[in-house]
C-alpha cells in the first residue's frame, strides 16, 4: 500500500530497521569504510575465556557463529526455534538459547559453551555427575542440559526435585533420561 508521498509500509519498515541498527551500533568499534560496504559487522567478545573477533552478517545467530565460524560444535542445533534447549550456552553467566540470540548483540560479552566448562582434562562437576548418573542416552541434548544444569545450580534453583524439574523445563530430552538428569544435578549441586 503506497501513500501519496511514495512511502510504502515495506519502505517505512525497511528504513526504520536500518535506523534502529544504526543507533544500536553507535559507539561500537569502527569498521573500515571499505569493509563496511560488504554488510558485515565486527564483533569482539570472549568465548570460553579467549578473546575472539568475528566479521559476520548481522543476522547470524550465536549458534551458527559458534558452530560454523569457530568450529565449536558441542552446542547443538535442535529445533532452531528456542524450544528444545539443545543450544543453551552462558552469556555473562546467564543461560540463553543461542539459536535465538544474534551474535552481533554480544560485543564485549563473555560466552561459555560446553567446550569451556572443563578445566583441561578435569571435567566440571556437572559433567562428571552426568557421566556418573548416566544422565544421557543419545547425547544430542546433553550439552544444553549440562549448560542449563550448571546455571540452575548457580542460580540456587536445585534445592528439591520439583524445583530442579521446573528450572530445567526448557530443556527437552527426547530419550526421557529425566530421572537421571535430576539425579546428576542433585549430585553436582554439592560440588559445583
Amino acid at each position: 500500500m503506497d501513500t501519496s508521498d511514495g512511502w510504502s509500509r515495506r519502505h517505512f519498515f525497511g528504513r526504520a530497521a536500518a535506523a534502529t541498527a544504526g543507533v544500536a551500533l553507535v559507539g561500537q568499534t569502527a569498521v573500515p569504510q571499505a569493509a563496511a560496504d560488504d554488510g558485515l559487522v565486527a564483533v569482539s567478545c570472549f568465548i570460553n575465556g579467549k578473546p575472539e573477533t568475528l566479521r559476520i552478517d548481522p543476522r547470524i545467530t550465536l549458534l551458527d557463529a559458534l558452530r560454523e565460524r569457530l568450529n565449536l560444535t558441542g552446542t547443538k542445533k535442535g529445533c532452531d526455534r528456542g524450544q528444545c534447549g539443545a543450544c543453551t550456552v552462558h552469556v555473562d553467566g546467564r543461560r540463553v538459547v543461542s539459536c535465538l540470540t544474534l551474535a552481533a548483540t554480544l560485543r564485549g560479552k563473555r560466552i561459555t559453551t560446553i567446550e569451556g566448562l572443563a578445566r583441561g582434562d578435569e571435567l566440571h562437576p556437572v559433567q562428571k555427575a552426568f557421566v556418573d548418573c548416566d544422565g544421557f542416552q543419545c547425547g544430542f541434548c546433553t550439552s544444553g542440559q549440562i549448560m542449563s544444569a550448571t546455571a540452575v545450580i548457580k542460580e540456587g534453583h536445585a534445592k528439591t526435585d520439583d524445583e530442579i524439574k521446573e528450572a530445567m523445563s526448557g530443556n527437552i530430552c527426547r530419550c526421557g533420561a529425566y530421572p537421571n538428569i535430576v539425579a546428576a544435578i542433585k549430585q553436582a549441586r554439592g560440588e559445583a
